[in-house]
């Protein structure tokens, strides 16, 4: 999904809400950005010079949140993307955050452990005024971790003179991470997959699903819908798929995974593509993986009668549009993969507290904030008889809108 896509729904939103031009004048663009070189001395003794981003789309509704990706193809435009889609999870979910996204171009596979925390250390140093606890929260996201948010946080204290913990979260639990923060995402989305089978009364026993990605998020989602009673009958990761009418144990799979690099061969199935597994015959689809994954050449043959978003802007818009005609519920992603950032949002008032709750506890609040949100997005559904994207924008909007006017910002 590109920057302009995202421009063409809020003001679809907006207007639908008929809260005038200046809300989208204020909301078309991002509020703030920074780009950056930063140079590392790499373990051949040169310097490289390595591009990044950090932008603020909006912070309306409190500090920026967002990732930080570290990814050959990072560019401007799915950085300021994923910033706007960060601004709208975080309202649509109801946490006091606006949207924020971080990236630099490299390869990290290619780098040395201490070729990335040079890296790291000085993408601080270039954006130490545009982050803060109380100002934009980073956090993991593609090809960065636990340990890339240390760094970060080790950093930014370190110019700013204090321990200062709430400067990041995703971080490891000895230096102020939260339970439950690794495995957010996923459980979030079997949360809203769960109630997506209550409100639309399907049976989990009776339910087949298919993942595509088997990562940290397709692994989670793949354990509890499995443990739900659900039917897992193809997986992937970026090496291939497999297929199982059957079912596959999710648990049997990542120890394959684990032993042999991917989850192609396993024992009992058969390998698929990724594209295949797109087009498996199944109750839910859960692209899991990539951005653009579901298209205009593909969407007519998708057989899921509900895909729920695991990855950010896996279908474009010409294929929502195809398969709402086609009767196929899609759940975005703003809703569907919100977990990663509810979590979030508990490590940062932990952190503010210097408090910490039990992993049951934060496991129990965030279901009961993705399950209000679930059922908010239905009544606007419902309401304005709309798609469930459509009725996602709606309310995030509304409610973005609703603190800028009070903050006499229009």
């Amino acid at each position: 999904m590109s920057y302009q896509e995202i421009q063409k729904q809020l003001k679809n939103a907006v207007d639908m809400l008929k809260l005038g031009d200046d809300v989208y004048e204020i909301l078309k663009e991002p509020k703030e950005i920074i780009e950056v070189s930063i140079p590392v001395r790499m373990d051949s003794g040169k310097i490289k010079v390595f591009n990044g981003y950090r932008v603020h789309h909006n912070d309306a509704r409190g500090p920026a949140k967002g990732g930080i990706r570290y990814y050959p193809t990072v560019d401007l435009d799915e950085v300021k993307t994923l910033a706007a889609l960060m601004t709208l999870k975080c309202a649509l979910v109801d946490i006091p955050f606006g949207g924020a996204k971080g990236g630099i171009i490299c390869d990290p596979k290619s780098m040395s452990k201490n070729e990335l925390e040079r890296l790291t250390r000085g993408y601080v140093r270039m954006i130490y005024n545009f982050i803060g606890p109380e100002r934009d929260i980073p956090a993991p996201d593609v090809y960065t971790d636990a340990q890339v948010m240390a760094w970060i946080m080790d950093e930014y204290s370190k110019i700013n003179g204090n321990y200062a913990p709430s400067v990041v979260t995703g971080k490891p639990l000895c230096i102020g991470g939260s339970v439950g923060r690794s495995c957010a995402t996923g459980c979030g989305l079997s949360f809203i997959a769960r109630e997506t089978m209550k409100y639309l009364k399907k049976d989990p026993k009776k339910t087949k699903i298919a993942i595509q990605g088997f990562g940290n998020l397709g692994t989670v989602v793949a354990q509890r819908l499995y443990e739900m009673g659900a039917s897992i009958v193809a997986l992937s990761d970026s090496k291939g798929g497999i297929y199982s009418e059957r079912g596959l144990n999710p648990y049997e799979v990542l120890k394959h995974k684990e032993k042999t690099g991917s989850v192609v061969n396993f024992k009992g199935s058969k390998n698929i593509t990724n594209e295949e597994l797109l087009e498996i015959d199944c109750n839910i689809l859960i692209p899991a993986a990539l951005e653009n994954q579901i298209t205009n050449k593909n969407a007519d043959r998708i057989k899921a009668e509900i895909v729920i978003e695991g990855a950010n802007g896996p279908t474009t818009l010409d294929a929502d549009r195809i398969l709402e005609k086609r009767g196929i519920i899609v759940v975005p992603d703003i809703l569907a993969n919100a977990g990663g950032v509810v979590v979030s949002y508990f490590e940062w008032v932990q952190n503010l507290y210097s408090y910490f709750w039990t992993e049951k506890e934060v496991d129990q609040k965030m279901d009961a904030i993705m399950t209000k949100a679930f059922y908010e997005v239905i009544k606007v559904m419902k309401s304005e008889n709309v798609s469930m994207r459509v009725a996602s924008y709606l309310l995030a909007v509304k409610r973005v809108a609703e603190a800028m006017k009070y903050r006499g910002w229009f």
